[in-house]
């Protein structure tokens, strides 16, 4: 079972791929593999007729008790069952659905995939945990799928709605996941239920894991989350919204009834709300124009209807709950695929506008007939069972004396009144024929697109008459809930009350159809504002307006306001803490040489005039030594690689702080004078002085012994390497590591995102001629140049910095575009030396990045933005992808091999003048650290850099163009004559004659044709 969750993760990762090249043909490849899960669950039909589950466990979190431990008993095998056969068949039907000019047709494949194997994890995990992990994934992948159409307001909006909603109740959930699983002393489902708890913890935890259950499955007060959802495509309604998603509450709910169905509260919540909800549903239902929202209700009132049955706690409910299940998923989602086909075709889902479908499209209405019939509860097909069993077993309660049965059999049959309405006119208003309106004209479409409803119907009318095949495995999981009973599923019963009762509602039902008109009238006098959408939007313009003035109240002062209030909270907080602690060193040492003391003072002196000076590049230069000086004291300290890897960042700090200072006046204080100067600087020496106390105090707080002494010999023996540091964040500590690099991810987005506000292009900036690589490959070409030969003839010059030339005359220096030309590749390849040897010596991947990152910073300084593209013409966020895809990719690889995330493993072997090789599993960890500071690096400079130059060139009057660079063709003595712009063969522009001395500035256009035979005779390329 992991092995199948595996492979749907890694398909999904494939799909988007896959789709570019073969298109909608992806559906049908997809598509095999939950065929193939169902075809596994099929194998292990044999186990659980027996009343046995197939089990797997792998110990992922042994501190914790957590293990990724699955159980395939009775009610997973039909959830599986359910979750991959419906989830093969409307893969497949998305073929058929979708045009080959669909907007993010990979991307929706690969969700649409990934929800089926985040599914299957889900009804099969027997971790609490980890199955409150796939919980929370299928919220998330459908908040994405009901938001597919991202361009529409009505989807974003919807798709936000489930979100918030679901996740909601997940939270809610999750204090009762570990609550019970705390009060259990396992984390196991199978154990936790098996031998259930009577505790309060125990009977709160169950409460609070049924209002995840409600709120997943639509149920009132969640429901108008699920009509909203109706936005998504069709085949994201009938997978998620009919068969999958919403079905992960009633899972979640049978899988708890066998241990805590008594447990006080549990039944009075479960009848009220699923009854009210089956009747609001059914309500709601008739009074829908749009045949999709009809369904939609429709599904909401099935989902109260299925919480009664499968809540109620005794073994015949549970059975007629268990078949139930499965019937709702056979025929609703049958039905949004037929909707989906008359939407198609026809182009609008409102019955008021269609007639004659049902004439001219016999097969898709038996199709909806028979699907329309078994949500009716009429024989002999899998819903009329399933209703007899569940009218059975509540009357069978009533008469042994419970309340809450009579109490369930009134509601539901009441609601089954109303479902049978529902269900005749959804089928008059998709198929029937208005004289009033001509008939609603159809486009053409694929043979198959009747394929994956056609089969489902096909199931649905073989299940009815061959029920008794399913008993044994569905009586399974009936037999674990508590409180006997014998009923058997089955066609015929014989006259029985419940088949009485069942002619009553179809034809009470009918009835109310037949005097739809004076319903519909009923309907339309009850006052709009009854509605839970409405609620849910008042709750949150409210939110939104409680944030907005508490924002206005508590941050208007500006910048130095929030940092006084979070530095005076810190104080007060820290400072309290401070003064009541009783654990101190017991002796403080001042300094440990004569340096240290100067250092320090230099370093304080440094801050006080950096916040006194009234010029920006002094205050950064003066905030700059204080990081220096932290290098000397590393360096002083025998601490190495803390002083190269301060000493990079220090360097790359101050020239991000000068690019984002590029675009502020001159002078701090030009405009507004600094107000509360004293009051500011009292703040600032208590929070010094509170620092320098929370430091005394760590130095006398150790409890346990110091494990310094042992860490030289845990580097050698637990990483194989030598240096500490190192190995301490890649291998010991490579957790933390793993986080540090998503906050990297993280502030790079947020850069990047105060930057481009419209919206960011994947290409970096770069001379247009420069994409032309068989231009690119000879970087010379000939200049005429008077001032360098007398004779007139030209010379052959080297261009040092592509972007040189697009550079203004008084920006640039030859002199920094050589030794940035002559320094570039060395610094990298030191850079990469220092990643292969941070192992063992002083460096590592973050130090490796980080200088990297310098040299790129040097590219950009020497030649502007249109030389960083050169350098490095990839998309930022592509290097930084495959950073994380290397560090993460090393935790999830040794999961599957050994067990334990981020274990390292190591190649080792003695060879040729290289000597003994040991190569570890860390270093392609560090290799990922290694690009993703590379990665930031290259996107701040993209963005506070590149971008601020292009819109700097925005703001320059005359600028037709900004985004392609101009030449300046200098004219006089100085320049060089062409040299000093950096002419080279890849521009393609030869003059016709030389440029003319003295003529003042002008620009040209770099692409500016031309053609190398007006090169002046004598001169080469």
């Amino acid at each position: 079972m992991a092995t199948i969750l595996l492979v749907f993760l890694l398909v999904s990762v494939l799909t988007p791929t896959l789709t570019r090249l073969i298109g909608l043909r992806v559906f049908y490849v997809v598509a095999l593999l939950p065929a193939a899960a169902f075809v596994y669950t099929l194998t292990q039909t044999s186990v659980i007729t027996d009343g046995g589950a197939v089990t797997q466990s792998l110990p992922w979190i042994p501190q914790l008790g957590i293990s990724l431990s699955f159980r395939v008993d009775a009610l997973a095998w039909l959830l599986a069952l359910v979750v991959t056969g419906v989830g093969a068949l409307v893969l497949i039907y998305c073929a058929s659905y979708f045009d080959e000019d669909e907007p993010s047709l990979g991307r929706f494949a690969a969700l649409l995939l990934a929800f089926a194997g985040t599914m299957y994890g889900l009804v099969t995990a027997d971790d609490i945990l980890v199955m409150f992990m796939f919980w929370e994934i299928t919220s998330v992948l459908s908040y994405l799928l009901i938001g597919h159409y991202t361009t529409k307001r009505e989807s974003r909006g919807a798709a936000l709605q489930a979100l918030l909603v679901t996740t909601f109740g997940g939270l809610v959930m999750l204090v009762g996941v570990v609550m019970i699983s705390v009060d259990a002393g396992t984390t196991s489902l199978a154990s936790i239920i098996a031998d259930p708890s009577d505790s309060p913890v125990a009977i709160w935890a169950v409460l609070l894991i049924l209002v995840g259950a409600l709120s997943k499955s639509a149920l009132i007060p969640f429901h108008f989350w699920l009509p909203a959802a109706m936005a998504a495509p069709t085949p994201v309604s009938a997978y998620l919204h009919a068969a999958a998603m919403v079905k992960a509450g009633i899972y979640l709910t049978a899988r708890f009834a066998p241990g805590y169905a008594d447990s006080p509260g549990w039944l009075p919540v479960l009848v009220t709300i699923g009854v009210w909800t089956m009747l609001v549903g059914a309500w709601r239902s008739l009074r829908q124009h749009d045949i999709k929202l009809m369904l939609a209700y429709g599904t909401v009132s099935q989902l109260g209807f299925l919480m009664v049955v499968v809540g109620f706690g005794t073994r015949d409910a549970a059975l007629a709950g268990a078949a139930l299940l499965l019937a709702h998923a056979l025929y609703k989602a049958t039905l949004f695929l037929v909707v989906g086909i008359i939407d198609h075709r026809a182009g609008t889902r409102d019955w008021r506008k269609l007639s004659g479908i049902g004439r001219r499209e016999p097969a898709l209405a038996a199709i909806a007939l028979i699907a329309v019939a078994s949500m009716a509860g009429l024989p002999p097909l899998i819903g009329f069972v399933a209703k007899e069993s569940v009218f059975t077993a509540f009357i069978e309660a009533g008469l042994a004396g419970d309340g809450w049965g009579w109490i369930a059999l009134a509601g539901t049959a009441l609601g089954s009144v109303v479902t049978v309405a529902y269900s005749a006119k959804f089928f008059w208003g998709a198929f029937g024929t208005r004289p009033a309106i001509s008939d609603t004209p159809l486009h053409a479409s694929r043979w198959d697109f009747n394929l994956a409803p056609g089969i489902l119907t096909v199931a649905t009318v073989l299940l009815g008459p061959f029920v008794m095949l399913l008993d044994p495995m569905l009586a399974a999981y009936a037999d674990t809930v508590p409180g006997g009973g014998d009923y058997h599923l089955a066609l015929w019963h014989g006259f029985e009350p419940a088949l009485l009762l069942s002619t009553i509602v179809v034809l009470l039902g009918l009835g109310i159809f037949a005097q739809r008109k004076r319903v519909a009238r009923w309907q339309a006098a009850v006052p709009a504002w009854v509605d839970a959408g409405h609620g849910y939007g008042h709750t949150v313009r409210f939110i939104d307006k409680v944030a907005a003035r508490t924002t206005h109240l508590a941050q208007r002062g500006g910048l130095p306001q929030y940092l006084s209030t979070i530095l005076v909270v810190f104080v007060l907080a820290l400072g309290a803490a401070s003064f009541v602690n009783r654990t101190w060193p017991d002796a403080v040492v001042l300094w440990d040489y004569p340096a240290q003391v100067i250092i320090g003072l230099i370093m304080i002196i440094a801050t006080v005039m950096a916040a006194r000076v009234g010029q920006r590049m002094t205050a950064v230069l003066l905030a700059g030594v204080t990081g220096y000086g932290l290098v000397a004291l590393f360096a002083f300290h025998g601490a190495p690689d803390l002083a190269l890897t301060q000493a990079l960042v220090e360097s790359i700090t101050l020239v991000v702080v000068v690019l984002v200072l590029r675009r502020l006046p001159s002078r701090i204080a030009q405009h507004n004078r600094p107000m509360h100067r004293r009051r500011r600087a009292i703040i600032g020496v208590l929070v010094g002085i509170t620092m320098g106390t929370i430091a005394i105090i760590s130095l006398g707080a150790r409890q346990w012994p110091d494990m310094t002494a042992d860490l030289a010999r845990l580097a050698v023996v637990e990483g194989h390497g030598q240096n500490i540091v190192n190995v301490m964040l890649v291998d010991i500590r490579a957790w933390d590591t793993m986080g540090e690099v998503s906050v990297l991810i993280v502030v790079a987005t947020g850069v990047a995102s105060l930057l481009f506000v419209s919206g960011r292009s994947e290409e970096m900036p770069r001379l247009r001629e420069s994409r032309n690589r068989r231009e690119a490959k000879n970087r010379r070409r000939v200049v005429a140049d008077p001032h360098a030969s007398s004779a007139g003839h030209a010379v052959t010059r080297q261009s040092w910095l592509l972007g040189g030339r697009t550079q203004s005359p008084e920006n640039r220096s030859i002199i920094i575009e050589v030794l940035v030309r002559l320094l570039f590749h060395p610094a990298i390849v030191v850079s990469i030396y220092l990643l292969f040897a941070g192992h063992n010596l002083p460096g590592g991947g973050f130090a490796g990045g980080l200088l990297a990152g310098l040299a790129l910073v040097a590219r950009y300084l020497a030649g502007g933005r249109y030389e960083l593209g050169e350098a490095v013409p990839i998309d930022p966020g592509k290097i930084l992808g495959l950073g994380v895809l290397l560090a993460v990719g090393t935790a999830v690889g040794s999961l599957f091999v050994s067990g334990t995330p981020l274990e390292s493993a190591y190649f080792e072997a003695d060879l040729p003048v290289l000597g003994h090789l040991s190569f570890g599993t860390s270093s392609i960890f560090d290799i990922g650290v290694y690009l993703v500071v590379i990665g930031l690096s290259l996107d701040i400079l993209r963005s506070l850099g590149s971008e601020i130059d292009r819109q700097s060139e925005l703001d320059e009057p005359g600028d037709d163009d900004p985004d392609q660079p101009t030449v300046p063709a200098i004219g006089n003595a100085s320049s060089d004559a062409g040299d000093a712009i950096g002419f080279d063969a890849s521009s393609e522009w030869t003059p016709a004659e030389p440029p003319a001395v003295g003529t003042g500035p002008a620009t040209a256009p770099i692409d500016q044709p031309g053609d190398s035979s007006t090169a002046p005779a004598g001169g080469h390329r």
